[in-house]
C-alpha cells in the first residue's frame, strides 16, 4: 500500500479558506445562482450596499456569520473559545474573497461556455475547501462549524447534516430575495444544484484527501484552541 503524504492541518486551514473563496468567486461570475450557503449574505450585501456602497459582500459575509455564531451559542446553549476564533476565520475569508472578487472580475473571458466553466469549477472550489476545513483544528467558518458542532451533538455524519443546513439556508435565501425584490435575485439553477450536490461532494472530497493525505498538526497550536 502506497504511503500516504502528510498534509498539516495549519496548511489545510489556509488553502481551504482560499480555494473556498476562490470558489465563490467563480460561482458569482458564473451568475447562475449563488451558493446557498452564501445566498443569505449576498442578499443582505446587494440591499444594503444599494444604499451604503462602501457594504462589501465580504463584510456582509462576517457579520452574518457573527449572528449565526450567536444562534449557534443559544442551540448549544454554551460559548465556546472555538465560536469567537470562528469569527475570526470568517473576517479572514471575508477579506480574502473581497480581494480575490476584484481579481476575478478582470478575467476576461466571457459567454455561456466560460460561466459553466466558472460554475463548476467554483462548485468543486467551494467543496474541496470546506472539506479540508473540516480537517484541521483550526475554527472553520460559522457555516462549517455550526455543522460541525450539530453533527457532533446529534451523532449524525457531517455529509447528511450540512445537506438539511444547506436546504435550510436555500430556503432562507429564497425568502430574503422576495422579501426584498419580489422576485429571485442571486438565485438560479445553480443554487438549487449546490442544494442538493454540497454534502455529497464535500463527503466525496475527504474521502479523496484522505486516500492520499495523512493529516497532521505541525504547529501543535491544538490544546491552546480547545
Amino acid at each position: 500500500m502506497k504511503k500516504k503524504r502528510v498534509f498539516y492541518t495549519e496548511l489545510a486551514y489556509a488553502v481551504g479558506i482560499f480555494i473556498l473563496a476562490l470558489g465563490t468567486a467563480f460561482i458569482e461570475r458564473a451568475d447562475f445562482g449563488m451558493s446557498m450557503i452564501v445566498a443569505p449574505a449576498y442578499l443582505l450585501h446587494l440591499r444594503i450596499s444599494a444604499f451604503f456602497p462602501f457594504f462589501s459582500f465580504g463584510m456582509s459575509e462576517y457579520l452574518f456569520q457573527a449572528l449565526l455564531l450567536v444562534l449557534l451559542a443559544i442551540v448549544m446553549r454554551r460559548v465556546k473559545k472555538s465560536y469567537l476564533l470562528s469569527f475570526v476565520t470568517a473576517v479572514i475569508y471575508g477579506v480574502t474573497l473581497d480581494l480575490v472578487m476584484g481579481v476575478v472580475a478582470l478575467i476576461p473571458f466571457a459567454g455561456l461556455a466560460w460561466r459553466i466553466v466558472y460554475y463548476v469549477g467554483g462548485l468543486c472550489f467551494c467543496t474541496a475547501g470546506i472539506s479540508l476545513l473540516f480537517h484541521t483544528y483550526l475554527p472553520p467558518e460559522a457555516y462549517e462549524l455550526a455543522v460541525k458542532e450539530i453533527s457532533g451533538k446529534l451523532h449524525q455524519p457531517i455529509s447528511r447534516v450540512k445537506t438539511v443546513y444547506d436546504l435550510l439556508s436555500c430556503a432562507l435565501a429564497v425568502a430574503l430575495s422576495l422579501l426584498f425584490y419580489g422576485r429571485f435575485v442571486g438565485i438560479g439553477w445553480g443554487t438549487f444544484v449546490c442544494a442538493a450536490l454540497n454534502g455529497v461532494l464535500i463527503g466525496l472530497f475527504g474521502r479523496l484527501f484522505e486516500r492520499f493525505f495523512d493529516f497532521k498538526d505541525g504547529l501543535g497550536l491544538r490544546s491552546l484552541l480547545e
